[in-house]
């Protein structure tokens, strides 16, 4: 599932395709993506409108909207967008597509159709979804006290908490191991255990895996124009811990274990992350 990193970098390819054009009409193919909504409605409510921005919050896609509205998007596992000229064919899973001003259409694609979709009118009242996610850990919201604070009130291992949105925002399985072996945590201690120093390290690797990511493109080769490839996944393996279960630690030489936890791999180092 992509993280916030990931989803920034569609955010950002999808940005210039998108802004200032028009929606000349908005075909929902498959129910289930926007499922709060009749086909008619999504319609109704997107036709004819511009598009003035696309951003993010968290790991879902913001559509700013001419009209006031906005639409959500989460791509889940396997949502992505395409964008097709109206002579090019369709690709596989085309679940909703979007006819634009300049003979172009955007179209969403999900094999998994785990992908959401979702209108709001006022986004000065976002659904309950948006209203509960943690501030966005790269912004002045996410204070040190904020995270200090947020620890000592659970006693969760610390990567079941990296992974709850509503307390820290866009880790995913990836960034949260990531960001444990930077600051030389234990995946599996107790959050409320941690000692301020080492939770104060804590918060800067956060912080500096997410941007490290950003800056280094991700897991991500955005290309909106292939319609047969996935955005998710790579050669490359720039990761400290992740999927590296045998491999010598890049710090110690100790080989990376891997547990389950919570049904998800945790890859962690035993020699530095004790």
């Amino acid at each position: 599932m992509p993280e916030l990193p990931e989803v920034e970098h569609v955010v950002r390819a999808l940005s210039p395709v998108v802004t200032g054009r028009r929606i000349l009409a908005a075909e929902l193919n498959l129910k289930r993506i926007a499922p709060g909504i009749s086909r008619q409605r999504f319609n109704h409510q997107l036709q004819n409108t511009i598009i003035t921005s696309v951003g993010r919050r968290g790991k879902y896609i913001l559509f700013q909207l001419e009209s006031g509205h906005v639409l959500t998007t989460h791509l889940r596992m396997t949502g992505k967008f395409v964008s097709l000229t109206t002579d090019e064919s369709l690709p596989p899973y085309a679940h909703v597509i979007f006819y634009l001003d300049d003979d172009r259409r955007l179209v969403f694609c999900d094999m998994r159709q785990f992908g959401r979709m979702q209108i709001f009118a006022d986004p000065l009242r976002p659904p309950k979804e948006l209203q509960t996610l943690a501030p966005e850990p790269l912004s002045d919201d996410f204070t040190e006290e904020y995270f200090l604070n947020t620890l000592a009130r659970s006693g969760r291992p610390l990567k079941h908490l990296l992974l709850d949105q509503t307390r820290v925002l866009g880790l995913g399985n990836i960034y949260a191991v990531e960001a444990l072996f930077l600051a030389g945590v234990s995946p599996m201690k107790a959050a409320n255990k941690l000692s301020k120093p080492r939770a104060r390290k804590l918060y800067g690797a956060i912080r500096d895996v997410l941007q490290e990511a950003i800056d280094a493109g991700s897991t991500l080769r955005i290309n909106l124009a292939d319609g047969n490839g996935s955005y998710f996944g790579t050669v490359e393996r720039f990761w400290r811990v992740y999927e590296r279960e045998g491999e010598p630690c890049v710090k110690c030489g100790k080989r990376i274990r891997r547990v389950v936890q919570g049904g998800r791999s945790t890859y962690f180092c035993p020699s530095c992350q004790r």
